[in-house]
């Protein structure tokens, strides 16, 4: 089963759960880990389960870095906001390095995502 960890910045939250919903079909067969905020709006408007994390301003993006430290996670979404991003939001800096060094994907926007989950579901045969 794949490890997916879910990351948005507040402006990009709308997004991760359209995109989640649009994907649904192939993340339902993923296990899906997610900081605490965008966990919740994920469950919420997919109905999928989602282990939940720590919200961002409170570590929850230094507990998904753990998790690649520890190889406990295949790929990354993390959908930021790169114009508007907020002091208080996650930092994508110290996730790339970890996912760099540990050689896990990690996509920063929709169409990266989208590469992501078609290669997701190719492995799912």
């Amino acid at each position: 089963m794949i490890k997916l960890a879910l990351v948005a910045h507040d402006a990009r939250k709308p997004e991760m759960a359209e995109f989640v919903k649009r994907y649904r079909s192939t993340l339902e067969k993923c296990e899906i880990t997610a900081t605490g905020t965008t966990g919740k709006i994920v469950e919420e408007v997919t109905g999928l389960k989602v282990k939940r994390v720590q919200s961002g301003p409170l570590g929850g993006d230094q507990q998904i870095g753990s998790l690649i430290a520890c190889n406990n996670l295949d790929m990354v979404i993390f959908l930021r906001d790169p114009l508007t991003a907020q002091p208080h939001e996650p930092d994508i800096t110290a996730l790339l390095r970890l996912c760099d060094v540990h050689n896990i994907p990690l996509a920063t926007n929709w169409n990266s995502a989208e590469i992501l989950i078609e290669h997701i579901a190719r492995l799912q045969g």
